[in-house]
């Protein structure tokens, strides 16, 4: 159907820049005044305790008021509610989301197979390392305006492929849906609060045991709760607004990018979708064709929003050049729609997932077709991967000598390197050991 009067033109929705304009801000992801809310509630919570995650609970909704005399025990939901809510979830939903869950433990579990133990000759001995996965994880799933128990899936059996014996969900006010994910998954239990006082709570061990490492999406109020707790508590990553790059030439399909540019723009107004192509003709078709799809989307104020603030295309002098510049950009989610899109992918390189090929559809990312769909925004996909089982294993290095004999070069080596350095007991400590 044509835009109607009320519905932005292409031209209007999709901003066109030039190449040397087609970059994402990179801003600080948090500002001062969520940094320091963030702090009063985390200080809040380790210095009362039970009390202080109960007073932020009621007082960000997590919980219901104080005095509506609903049961003040323990708020940790155990198995046996878990398989309850399991119970009265359709048999259609079950089937979904046992089936979306075995194709995500199989890749966890090829992750985790990939990832060895190593042992290596040295002078005297071996040196070589473990893998070992951490005791107790926490997986935060957002429950806001649209509950995800997608992510409760792929925190919890990422996190239990690793071999994490102790497996905990946070997530504010969930429902049947999200508490029969986490019993699919095998979580231990789901603390019912949300926000940066349930990461408080798993660092400080209010409710749940003292966990030692927290994974998940979450708002950024979550976010600066993790930057101020690493160190307490492991992280996965700090995440910022969700993000698309499509790379795409002449044989792209305009509805089916607009379509994949939609469906990340519906996430929040401070998403962004970005076309790189090298074909003016399709960026035109791609911006009508957003303008006609808008028009009957129901989550339309939010992803016209999204498109206005922070989206934009780009026209491209050949793929290489927009393989250039998306590599710059470092996106969280990176399609190519093109001409031996595989090879395009390698030149760019630097992403949280790549979609190869028009029918690599990134929502099947998302919902769980095996890799974790927890990726790395904001331009951090430079330096870092997403979630896997690799985030709940520590690779612990050990070294045995066997024959000391053997190691003397190595002992004077250090020896020599301390006198250097100037550290006369690391010194004596080498020349102990020697003949």
């Amino acid at each position: 159907m044509p835009a109607s009067a009320s519905v932005p033109s292409g031209p209007e929705l999709l901003r066109i820049v030039s190449a040397d304009q087609a970059v994402l801000p990179r801003t600080d992801l948090l500002d001062s005044a969520t940094l320091e809310s963030a702090q009063q509630i985390i200080t809040t919570v380790r210095a009362q305790g039970r009390q202080g995650l109960l007073d932020c609970g009621r007082r960000f909704g997590d919980l219901p008021p104080a005095d509506s005399g609903e049961d003040s025990g323990p708020l940790l939901l155990g198995p046996d509610v878990l398989r309850q809510a399991l119970g009265r979830i359709t048999p259609q939903t079950r089937a979904l989301l046992e089936r979306v869950a075995g194709r995500i433990e199989t890749f966890a579990r090829a992750q985790r197979a990939a990832v060895t133990d190593l042992e290596l000759p040295v002078p005297g001995g071996v040196a070589g390392h473990t893998v070992t996965p951490v005791r107790r994880a926490a997986c935060y799933a957002p429950g806001g305006r649209y509950p995800l128990p997608s992510t409760v899936l792929m925190t919890v059996l990422a996190a239990r492929a690793a071999g994490v014996p102790e497996v905990y969900v946070l997530s504010p006010r969930p429902g049947d849906l999200m508490l029969a994910a986490a019993a699919i998954a095998g979580a231990d239990g789901v603390l019912p609060i949300g926000g940066a006082h349930a990461v408080a709570a798993a660092a400080y061990g209010v409710e749940v045991p003292v966990c030692d490492v927290i994974a998940g999406p979450g708002n950024r109020f979550v976010t600066a709760a993790k930057k101020l707790l690493v160190g307490t508590i492991g992280i996965d990553m700090l995440a910022g607004p969700s993000e698309v790059l499509i790379i795409a030439d002449d044989t792209a399909d305009a509805r089916t990018i607009a379509a994949d540019m939609l469906a990340q723009a519906e996430h929040d107004t401070d998403a962004s979708a970005v076309l790189l192509s090298t074909d003016a003709g399709l960026i035109d078709r791609v911006g009508r064709e957003l303008a006609v799809q808008l028009a009957t989307l129901p989550t339309r104020a939010v992803a016209e929003a999204a498109l206005r603030r922070n989206s934009f295309a780009a026209l491209c002098r050949d793929t290489g050049h927009a393989a250039e510049l998306a590599a710059y950009i470092a996106p969280e989610h990176l399609e190519v729609h093109t001409r031996d899109a595989e090879a395009v992918t390698r030149r760019v390189g630097t992403y949280g997932g790549a979609f190869i090929g028009a029918s690599a559809a990134e929502v099947i990312g998302d919902y769980g077709i095996g890799p974790n769909h927890t990726l790395p925004t904001s331009g951090t996909a430079r330096f870092t991967g997403g979630l896997s089982v690799l985030h709940f294993l520590a690779v612990r290095t050990f070294i045995r000598i066997d024959d000391p004999a053997a190691a003397q070069g190595v002992y004077a080596d250090s020896a020599a390197l301390a006198e250097l350095e100037g550290l006369a007991a690391h010194r004596r400590s080498a020349q102990l050991r020697q003949n």
